[in-house]
């Protein structure tokens, strides 16, 4: 075998392995989600267990409850539980900045046609996968699954394929149809995320964050601003949460790096009309004749 052909061999072992231990925490995770339970527990429960299984997170447990769709995640200390809600649990895995991607709804709500909704949708997506498949069959197959419940898809939020230490990387993957896609080929790692909602179908942003990630390393002349990018660095690329600093005055530090374009944040994406939303999403490896679902 060629070094090059090893090299690709042990970069898809690690997608794979990440892929394992993602399946695993998310089963344990699900399991201890109950009405009344601690989000941030969970939420810690998850970080934490990859750890102990030989990963790191690839970025903060998402868990976003009813019309929330994503990049909520317990604040420090946070008191929240969980009620009758609608609650989707995103997570991520990586292995030397090699990632895998999965979701989940656990749904307390009685709502059971909106979680089978984007649950359907993601296989009918995944079905369609193989070499030189367009994008835009996924997204039809996608949008078709919601609709046939009389639901609709989120239309601004889309599946992503996944890169070294890039958690969105192209090409999306629509969950509504477009006329014109990207052919995808054998080898390619995406994430089929689709969400389904009734609601209006779009998302906007909500009143708050608790997710960062950085965009560029600058220099900085304020103490605390530098020691949080100190601080922030070992996540590379990779988005991380401010309950993960420790350092001081981290409200005024964030707020500085924000201004000089040094970090972006998440704010927690909300349905326009309040609708409750569903979540479903598994990482693929693309075959020549379809694909491996690694998060399964």
């Amino acid at each position: 075998m060629s070094d090059k052909l090893q090299e690709i061999e042990e970069i898809f072992e690690k997608y794979i392995e990440a892929g394992k231990i993602l399946s695993k925490v998310r089963s344990q995770a699900v399991d201890r989600v109950k009405v009344g339970g601690s989000v941030l527990e969970i939420a810690e429960f998850v970080e934490q267990k990859t750890i102990e299984l030989g990963a790191k997170p690839a970025f903060p447990c998402n868990i976003s409850a009813n019309d929330e769709a994503a990049h909520a995640t317990p604040r420090k200390n946070d008191e929240s539980v969980f009620g009758k809600d609608m609650i989707k649990i995103d997570m991520g895995v990586h292995i030397d900045g090699y990632i895998a991607d999965s979701a989940v709804t656990v749904d307390f709500t009685g709502n059971s046609d909106l979680v089978k909704a984007s649950e359907d949708a993601l296989y009918a997506g995944i079905d369609c996968i193989r070499d030189g498949i367009s994008t835009a069959d996924i997204a039809g197959a996608i949008e078709d699954a919601i609709t046939a419940y009389g639901l609709k898809p989120v239309a601004n939020l889309t599946g992503h394929g996944l890169a070294p230490y890039i958690t969105h990387a192209p090409p999306s993957i629509p969950n509504r149809r477009i006329n014109k896609g990207i052919t995808l080929h054998s080898g390619d790692v995406i994430a089929i995320e689709p969400f389904a909602t009734d609601g209006a179908g779009r998302v906007a942003d909500g009143s708050w964050s608790e997710i960062y990630s950085l965009i560029e390393k600058k220099p900085v002349r304020l103490p605390a601003a530098r020691k949080v990018l100190k601080e922030i660095e070992p996540y590379r690329t990779l988005p991380f949460a401010k309950r993960w600093l420790t350092s001081d005055r981290l409200e005024f530090a964030l707020t500085q790096l924000m201004r000089n374009n040094i970090i972006r944040s998440y704010p927690v994406l909300k349905e326009v009309e309040g609708g409750l939303v569903s979540q479903a999403e598994h990482t693929v490896i693309v075959t020549d004749d379809g694909c491996e679902i690694i998060t399964r």
